[in-house]
This record gives structure tokens, C-alpha cells and sequence, in this order.
């Protein structure tokens, strides 16, 4: 069975008929070569996420709604997205055959935007949406009532407005589990509006359930500081998640103001022992750029806030070492040409007019490491 749908058993029921798949699902659980011996850590692993079809783990997440409406007889997806989820649904609607409508969070990256319009989506953007929680609001009102009058719903990578396509992403647990079977597993799971960490946890729990024994693990939930909705609660012991008026990181993906997922992630990340971890975009972008050269994993600035999440736990000695520890890596670089340019300025191309002067230069740098 194609994608996802191998664990069909335990995901929302759908017909044979109606399974979408492109492929997504069984991303690679990779040790880590370089970072984990530095942090003195020999159980470090990266999941990589970037290789799903569209190049994020949102595809789990488009199979399994699509796959709804087309059950469902619908002829069309909004949704709603700062990029990912977006591209994830277009392509697999574009699959399925449906329209994808897709009101987009104002600050996405073009290379997100550009990679929906490739698949056909149609793409609208609303000055303020997923950063002012009152602009917010009134988009996903409004949005709702134009889906309803469509036979069809809003799609958001979210438990709390689509549960059926969120299950989809609890494969990612199911894979780490199949992966480090026995194991005491930490898992650092990047948060907006608390989807993936929730998604991970209840997967986590329910191949708990179906397979007694594992359940040794301990799910993280890490934000950028400047959309400190959910991470924060969860350490100072607070049982519910608190939005906040506009999201101030630059992070995208992470510009999540109002509470969605939140006090479920706070209330099920607590029962796994795990704890919330603030970091800065400075930090994240640091992550990004090492995973890159270090690791050779090229993924968005979302995708390397996991890492900066485990330093963080370093830092404060929160961490036991001997854990299996997992960090989820969740979209590919290429989908944020700005961050890309960053990273990339630290080593500039080099242009030579004459062949003979790059071979020099060339010796000049290999004589340098030889010292």
C-alpha cells in the first residue's frame, strides 16, 4: 500500500477508492554525523521531513484531507496557510482533480507561494492575516461560510478545524516508533499553532495503545520567542495556552497568535513528561545554517527549530543524554529563498577571469586545512 495508507488501520476510515498518495510518508530517520558528537550526544537523530513529495510533512496531512472530500464528493479545498499546508494541499488536489483555493498568511515566503500557483492553486493574500488575531478571525469566519456553501470545509493543519487530515501526520510517530523500537525516545517538535506536536503525541499514544510496552517517551514543544503561545505555559505550569494581539518572530510557519491546538499540546505533552522550550530567530537561523553545513540537511527555518530547542535544553541542563532524542525536520529549504540567500552569503562564489587563478586558489584553501 502506497504512502500513509500502510497504517490504514489506524488512521480515520477511508475507502480504497478515495486513497490519495504521491509518495508521502517513510522519511528518513538519520543519525546524526557531526552535531550530535559536538553536543556529546550518540543518539541524535534528525527526521526528515523535506522528502516528502512537496517537500514538508504537511503532505501526511494533505493525503488524508483530500482523501476526505473526495468521500465526500466535494468538487473543491480552501484552506488556509503561511505555506506549507498550502503546498501540500494544491498538489495533492491537483492529484485528486479538485480546486484548491488557498488564503494565504500575509508575510509568506514567494518560494512557498509561487510552489501552490505551480500546482494550480489559486492564492489569495490578506494584509495582517495570521498575524493580527482580530484580522485572523474574521478571514476564517468568512471562509467558513463560503466552504459550507460549497458542500466542502476550510482545511487547516490544525486537530482543531480538521481532524481527519491531521491524523494523517500522526504517521510520523508511527514511524519513529517502528524506527527505535524500545528505546527511551525525546522527541523536539516545532510549534505554531500546536498541530504537529499534538499530532505527534496522539500518535505516539495510540501505537501505545495498539502495542503495549512502548511508551517511553517524552514529546517537547519549542516556539520562536516572538509567538510564545503554548511553549511557555507548558514550563511555568500553566494548563492553558494564551494567545497574543500579533506574532513577532520571522520565523514562517511559526506566526501562530490565537490559541488552536494549544491546551490540548500543554495537557498531553505534560502527561509524556515532556516541557516547553522558548528560543530566538537568531538561534533558529544559527540551526538552519549548521544542519546545512554540518549535516548536509537543507531544510526552512521551521525545520531547525527543533535543533534550537534540544540546545536550549542543553544549555539548562534539562537533557538526558543517553535518550534517543529526535528532532523533527519539517520543511525543505528551497521553500524560503530568503533564509536560503542568508545562509548562503557566508560563503561567497568566487569568479576568476583566468582557469590557472581558481586552481590557485584552490591550493591556496587546501593548503590551509593541510595546516
Amino acid at each position: 500500500m502506497k504512502g500513509i495508507w500502510k497504517y490504514s488501520h489506524l488512521l480515520p476510515q477511508i475507502a480504497e477508492r478515495y486513497q490519495v498518495s504521491l509518495g508521502e510518508g517513510n522519511t528518513p530517520l538519520i543519525r546524526s554525523k557531526r552535531i550530535g558528537p559536538i553536543l556529546g550526544l550518540d543518539n541524535l537523530y534528525f527526521k526528515l521531513e523535506i522528502t516528502n513529495p512537496s517537500g514538508s510533512y504537511k503532505d501526511r496531512f494533505a493525503a488524508l484531507a483530500v482523501a476526505d472530500l473526495l468521500q465526500h464528493n466535494a468538487t473543491a479545498c480552501f484552506a488556509t496557510s503561511s505555506g506549507n499546508t498550502g503546498s501540500a494541499l494544491a498538489a495533492y488536489c491537483a492529484s485528486a482533480g479538485i480546486r484548491c483555493y488557498v488564503t494565504i498568511v500575509d508575510g509568506a515566503p514567494s518560494g512557498k507561494i509561487m510552489q501552490m500557483r505551480v500546482y494550480g492553486a489559486e492564492t489569495i493574500t490578506v494584509k495582517d492575516f495570521g498575524i493580527d488575531s482580530q484580522v485572523t478571525s474574521e478571514v476564517m469566519l468568512g471562509l467558513r461560510a463560503i466552504a459550507e456553501k460549497s458542500g466542502s470545509q476550510v482545511q487547516i493543519s490544525a486537530f482543531h478545524y480538521s481532524p481527519v487530515g491531521m491524523a494523517g501526520v500522526q504517521t510520523i510517530a508511527f514511524e519513529i516508533a517502528e524506527e527505535l523500537p524500545n528505546q527511551s525516545i525525546q522527541v523536539f517538535s516545532p510549534a505554531g499553532g500546536g498541530g504537529l506536536t499534538l499530532a505527534v503525541a496522539k500518535g505516539f499514544r495510540l501505537w501505545a495503545d495498539r502495542y503495549p510496552g512502548f511508551s517511553n517517551v517524552k514529546i517537547n514543544c519549542v516556539q520562536p520567542d516572538g509567538n510564545n503561545t503554548i511553549a511557555g505555559p507548558l514550563r511555568s505550569g500553566n494548563p492553558k495556552s494564551v494567545a497574543i494581539n500579533k506574532s513577532t518572530t520571522t520565523i514562517s510557519g511559526l506566526q501562530v497568535p490565537s490559541v488552536i491546538d494549544g491546551d490540548e499540546v500543554i495537557s498531553i505533552c505534560r502527561k509524556m513528561n515532556g516541557n516547553g522550550y522558548i528560543v530566538n530567530d537568531d538561534l533558529i537561523y544559527t540551526c538552519q545554517a549548521d544542519l546545512a553545513n554540518k549535516e548536509g540537511i537543507f531544510c526552512e527555518p521551521a525545520g531547525a527549530t527543533a535543533l534550537a530547542g534540544l540546545l536550549k535544553g542543553l544549555s539548562d541542563g534539562e537533557i538526558n543524554k543517553n535518550d534517543h532524542i529526535v528532532c523533527l525536520v519539517t520543511g525543505h529549504g528551497f521553500k524560503d529563498p530568503v533564509s536560503e540567500e542568508k545562509i548562503a552569503e557566508r560563503s561567497k562564489n568566487k569568479y576568476f577571469d583566468v582557469v590557472e587563478e581558481s586552481f590557485r586558489y584552490i591550493e591556496s584553501e587546501i593548503k590551509k586545512i593541510q595546516k
